[in-house]
């Protein structure tokens, strides 16, 4: 059982006060930094952002402070960037002195600084990125192939969606089915039937792992990671999560291995294993088993989850607002008709649709703080000293809901991506999955999966709610590192 965050919390503060004075020397490390609120030893900043959304807390001090200010989470200097002008220079003017991976404890854990995702290390970055782009591209990413999966995925769907007979379910569950089973495809070579227990747990550690370093507790560690590994709630079942998630990369791999033709690699793992293969006599090449486990489960993990989300907030959205929901089937029916399977090309006929796929993106506001940057040498930012290795924050959310840039910033409204005429208008401040060199790597594959996924459950189905539409709870049920709609039950109710 776990402990109450409560006792965590004094257990937080026993601790820090008895180090407070062999780690004195840590603090005030301002220097030329931005400035901030006033952190306390060890604590940090902990006591002004503790108070259950950190993501508000921190816009809360951009108010004060401007767009870049300085918190420290538990020691840790941070700097925290907002808006669209602050953000983008980080992300694109100036990428290459923002380049680094940040520091991102719950997953730093196990990743030890290898696979793509989560490494700091800016060659190790390029090698695995240049080489995951160019396999993915090799196996269909973006393409007709691709295409042709997500469709007969979307199918599958779709028939487990009619076996539900318009009962009340939970959607995530059989839509994070479908979007594992898309990347398994890519990754390994094969899917999974839906009642598959080997696929229902995958995704379930998944999402329970992510829950959970979005909640409070990995918020809490992400301040005192030294101390937090040591005393015990929910946090822990964040390591118990992803240990086993590795384990299942490595006997996926093991598997691949036996059946792996050297001249005609079948997926991800299949070319990495060439690849390691060439370059076994290369003491340092990036291309060894560690990073190979790692960089599977770090685009495993982010493909499944982004999109799951995604979709199990679009669904919540649509419900929410019915007359959306009417609008697009509308054009569904108009465009593509109810017997043919939906095609990324439709989706340039379909302007209101697609301003509402963008403006879903927009308003759940998946990755709210960004994933962390660091910084590759001593800069100058705006007037302030940043050390090589200063971890920074781009606050997406304050990208993504920037009044400059959006009409209306803070409420669900497809009108943000219109023109006058009716037609999708392109916006520079849609980043979503970030912007610049470090993008996410999967960024047009999210793009297709969306449309090919969602866009079929419309066409298949209506969608009714067990409550009226205005009592429907579409806040978050945990904001940190991402936001994750609070679970509800739907019916599904064929056209």
């Amino acid at each position: 059982m776990y402990v109450s965050e409560e006792v965590t919390l004094l257990l937080v503060a026993f601790l820090s006060c008895l180090i407070f004075f062999m780690g004195f020397k840590h603090f005030w490390r301002k220097g030329t930094l931005p400035p901030g609120p006033t952190p306390l030893p060890i604590l940090g900043n902990f006591l002004q952002l503790s108070g259950g959304d950190i993501v508000q807390a921190l816009l809360k001090h951009s108010e004060k402070y401007g767009d870049v200010f300085t918190v420290y989470l538990g020691s840790r200097p941070v700097i925290v960037v907002s808006g669209y002008k602050a953000v983008k220079e980080v992300y694109v003017d100036r990428g290459d002195d923002f380049l680094a991976r940040g520091d991102v404890p719950s997953f730093d854990f196990y990743y030890k600084n290898y696979g793509i995702a989560f490494t700091s290390h800016i060659e190790r970055w390029r090698d695995l990125r240049r080489f995951s782009l160019s396999t993915m591209r090799d196996f269909g990413m973006g393409k007709r192939s691709t295409e042709d999966q997500i469709q007969e995925e979307a199918q599958c769907l779709v028939t487990e969606l009619k076996k539900t007979k318009e009962s009340w379910v939970a959607p995530r569950l059989y839509i994070s089915k479908a979007t594992c089973n898309v990347i398994f495809s890519m990754m390994f070579g094969h899917r999974h039937d839906y009642e598959d227990e080997e696929l229902v747990e995958v995704v379930s550690l998944m999402h329970e792992s992510f829950t959970i370093i979005c909640s409070t507790w990995g918020n809490i560690y992400e301040m005192f990671p030294h101390i937090m590994q040591w005393i015990p709630g929910k946090h822990q079942k964040i390591f118990v999560c992803l240990k086993k998630l590795l384990r299942f990369v490595e006997k996926s791999v093991e598997m691949n291995k036996k059946t792996l033709d050297e001249n005609n690699p079948q997926n991800y793992v299949d070319a990495f294993l060439v690849k390691m293969k060439k370059e076994k006599n290369n003491p340092k090449s990036e291309f060894h088993m560690t990073n190979l486990v790692n960089s599977t489960l770090q685009i495993f993990f982010a493909g499944v989850e982004t999109i799951s989300t995604t979709l199990n907030y679009s669904l919540l959205l649509l419900l929410k607002y019915p007359d959306v929901l009417a609008k697009v089937h509308k054009e569904i029916d108009k465009v593509i008709g109810r017997d043919r399977c939906p095609k990324i090309q439709d989706r340039n006929q379909m302007p209101f649709t697609d301003a509402v796929i963008h403006e879903i993106q927009r308003f759940i506001d998946l990755i709210p703080m960004g994933v962390p940057r660091k910084t590759t040498r001593d800069i100058t930012y705006r007037g302030y000293s940043l050390p090589k290795g200063t971890n920074v924050f781009p606050m997406l959310s304050s990208v993504l809901k920037d009044p400059t840039c959006f009409t209306y910033p803070n409420e669900f409204n497809p009108k943000n991506f219109l023109d006058e005429s009716g037609e999708l208008k392109k916006n520079d401040a849609f980043m979503p999955l970030a912007a610049g060199k470090r993008i996410c790597l999967g960024e047009a594959m999210v793009r297709m999966e969306l449309f090919n996924l969602l866009i079929p459950i419309l066409q298949n189905f209506d969608l009714k709610s067990p409550v009226p539409p205005e009592d429907l709870d579409i806040t978050p049920v945990v904001s940190g590192f991402g936001n994750i709609p609070k679970p509800y039950k739907m019916s599904f109710i064929p056209r």
